[in-house]
Formats: C-alpha cells, structure tokens, sequence
C-alpha cells in the first residue's frame, strides 16, 4: 500500500489513448487559461511581459503531453493517487528546471527572482491541478 493511497484504492481512468488525444488540445487550453494568468502576476518584473506570456504557454506543451498521454500508459491500474502524486510533482519540478535552463545565461535574475520565479510555477501548476479536480469531479469534460 502506497502513502497517498486511499482507504479504498481509486484505479486510475482507463480510457483509449484515442480519447485521451481527443482531450489534450482542450485540457491543454484549460490549463494554460488558469496557469498564465498566475505567471504573469508571480513571475518576476524582471522577466518581461512577453516572456512571461510565453511562459505561460510553453511551460505547459512541454509537460502537459507527459501527464496526459505518458503517465496514464505507464500507471495504468494504479491507484489514482500514486499517478496524481507523481504527476502533479514532476509537472512543476520539470517546468522550473525548463525555465532554469531559459533563463539561466542572461544574468537577469538574482536568487530571490528565481525563487520567486520557482514559486509562481508551482503555484500555477496548483492552481490549474486544483481546478481541475474539480472540473474533473462535476465532469464538465465528459471524459473522467
């Protein structure tokens, strides 16, 4: 029995990878209309407005594909918890190490921006995760 797993194990959705596809473009919009909003508020000043917008759009193609497609595959009959539990934290772990990797040479960021900067992806990837459990819940998607 894993830690994150409940009293009563929750198997993950076993939809046909055709469906999943189906649902991308649209979980992807869902989510970068949630986590950009949230970068351009929590990202530093010194990041500038386009780059920041283009965070917000970046960021998740790079890794929305891996908790959609990738993930499921690979925890497919697992306990929803466990594939949440790695999802929703190599998700953000993976966005600030890309925006490490982006921003790193230009000497424009100080240890409390990429802090900042680290922060805000998180709580972006939060926020976008929290509403779609709830989106997920009172099933406006129609697919889980």
């Amino acid at each position: 029995m894993f830690l994150f797993d409940l009293a009563e194990p929750v198997q993950t959705q076993s939809l046909p990878l055709s469906e999943l596809w189906k649902f991308l473009p649209i979980g992807y919009l869902f989510t970068i209309l949630i986590e950009t909003p949230v970068l351009l508020v929590g990202l530093s000043p010194k990041v500038t407005f386009k780059q920041r917008l283009w965070c917000g759009a970046w960021l998740t193609a790079c890794t929305y594909p891996i908790v959609i497609l990738v993930l499921p595959a690979i925890f497919f009959g697992e306990s929803r918890a466990l594939y949440l539990a790695v999802a929703e934290t190599s998700a953000p772990v993976a966005e600030c190490i890309l925006f490490w990797m982006a921003f790193r040479g230009r000497d424009v960021l100080e240890t409390g921006d990429w802090i900042r900067c680290f922060v805000a992806i998180v709580l972006a990837n939060l926020a976008s995760f929290g509403l779609g459990e709830v989106v997920n819940y009172v099933g406006w998607f129609g697919l889980f």
